[in-house]
This record gives structure tokens, C-alpha cells and sequence, in this order.
């Protein structure tokens, strides 16, 4: 048996498969080893993830995490599984690597990451062969929904937000500059945090200021990343939630800077189970 996973900062999911059939998927907070010490991971693994698998007869792992881009971190996510799962083979690796395997498969293409964080590489002869760093979301992560939820909160806060859409913002969440200040610089997760307004970018993705918002922010990681790339001669792939709830902005992004769209998913676990069948 295998089992796959896919992890984010907000949510893993974990595919238990026998012979290439789907036989459980578990969804679990997310685990990312630049926030969270190995207790942590841990504590996570055995009370949302162990304690309902169907089996802990797992042949082999294949881990594919946000914050797994060395092997200090990558070691952190092994030893915690290996505490559970000791006689399975277990394999750690970046998030990224684990979508330019689902998208791209056995193909040379560009793969992007739109979720929480962001991310992007050139994929070929499945190898990540180049790598613009994202650098986090105080620094970087354009188009993800740490930054879309920080450009957002901010514009409320600084009173440049639209009145009529300001006043919905208000009565949806009672947030001040105390609060988010709090929540951003002294508790954990504070990319959770700003990526937990997107549900009301959703709902309000045709006002035009939500819009304009958007389509700035991933105009900005196509200019800022995938530009780094050969990317008049590959497709590019997305994959993630924020790519999928607001994929026709996204295309419409891509189409203006005269780019080849490729696929856009969810997330890639579907993907991942293909590849490791």
C-alpha cells in the first residue's frame, strides 16, 4: 500500500492507495516545518491522520510539502512520520516538485503553485531545472492568498477600499488594526490568517475593485516569475485554490501576456496518484 500527500499551510491531503485504487482520503491541517517544531507535526499525524487510516500496513510514503526545500526540513517531516509508520519507506520532497509531478507528469513544462503561498519551476525530465524563489509572503508569493488576503486587509484598514464594499467587509468580520496587527506579527500561521479573507474575495470577485485586485496580483506573479522562464515555448500549468476558485481571471491574466494556458487543478493530488500508480 501507499500512501500520498500533498500539504499546504492550511490543509494536507492524504491518499491511501492499494495497487493504483484509492482506498481512503484524509484531510488534515496542514503541515509546513518552517512554523511548526517536530512536537507539533507530530501531534497533528497521530490525532488527525492516525487515528483514522485504515491501515498502518503502508509500504511506502510519498510526502510533498509546503517548507520541504531542504533536507534539515525534509529530515523533520520523516523522522515525525517514521514515529508512526516505522517499517515504511517514506520520501519527503517540496510541494513543488509534488504539483510539477501532477501537472506536467512525464512532460517539460512550467508549473505553478496558487494556494495559501505561491511558487513556480521549470520542470523537465522530472527534475525541477529552475526555481524563481518565492520568497514569502511578506516578501514575494504574488497571486497567493496570503498576499490577496494582506493587500485586501490593508486597503480596509487604510480606508482605500470602496465604501459600499467596505461597509460589507465590516459587518462580515470584526477585525481593527489591533486585532490583525496581533494576528499577523505575534501568533502562528499569519499567511492562514490573511488567506482566510479569499472566501470574501470569492463572493465579491465581480465588484470591480475585488477584480482589479486580483488581476494586479497575478499579473505581478507572472511578470515577477514566470517570466524567468522559456515560457513562449512551454504551457503553463497552475494548480490550487486559488488558480481553481478564480481561474477565469487567471486565464485572462495568462491570454494578455500572450502565454500558453495548460492545465489548471484544484490541487494535485489526483495527480500524484497517477504518477506514483
Amino acid at each position: 500500500m501507499k500512501l500520498i500527500a500533498d500539504s499546504g499551510s492550511t490543509k494536507t491531503s492524504w491518499v491511501l492507495t492499494k495497487k493504483s485504487n484509492i482506498i481512503q482520503q484524509i484531510t488534515t491541517d496542514g503541515i509546513n516545518p518552517y512554523y511548526q517544531d517536530e512536537n507539533k507535526i507530530c501531534e497533528t499525524i497521530k490525532e488527525q491522520l492516525f487515528t483514522k487510516i485504515e491501515s498502518i500496513n503502508i509500504d511506502e510514503i510519498y510526502f510533498y510539502g509546503a517548507g520541504c526545500a531542504s533536507p534539515e526540513k525534509n529530515k523533520m517531516i520523516a523522522d515525525a512520520l517514521g514515529q508512526f509508520f516505522p517499517t515504511s519507506i517514506i520520501a519527503v520532497n517540496s510541494d513543488l516538485l509534488g504539483a510539477a509531478r501532477s501537472l506536467c507528469g512525464s512532460n517539460a513544462g512550467i508549473a505553478a503553485i496558487l494556494g495559501t503561498g505561491s511558487n513556480s519551476c521549470f520542470f523537465s525530465q522530472d527534475e525541477i531545472v529552475k526555481n524563481v524563489s518565492p520568497l514569502g509572503f511578506i516578501l514575494g508569493d504574488e497571486g497567493s492568498g496570503a498576499v490577496l488576503g494582506k493587500k485586501l486587509i490593508g486597503d480596509f484598514l487604510k480606508n482605500q477600499m470602496p465604501k459600499d464594499l467596505s461597509d460589507l467587509f465590516a459587518s462580515t468580520y470584526n477585525i481593527n488594526a489591533i486585532t490583525t496587527l496581533d494576528r499577523v506579527y505575534k501568533k502562528p500561521f499569519p499567511n492562514r490568517y490573511l488567506a482566510s479573507f479569499v472566501p470574501f474575495m470569492s463572493e465579491n470577485k465581480s465588484n470591480k475593485y475585488v477584480y482589479n485586485l486580483i488581476y494586479d496580483s497575478f499579473t505581478e506573479f507572472i511578470v515577477r516569475n514566470i517570466k524567468q522562464y522559456d515560457y513562449q515555448k512551454y504551457p503553463i500549468h497552475f494548480t490550487g485554490s486559488i488558480a481553481y476558485n478564480f481561474k477565469e481571471i487567471l486565464s485572462e491574466v495568462v491570454s494578455k501576456q500572450n502565454m500558453k494556458l495548460g492545465n489548471i487543478t484544484q490541487n494535485p493530488i489526483e495527480g500524484l496518484v497517477r504518477f506514483h500508480k
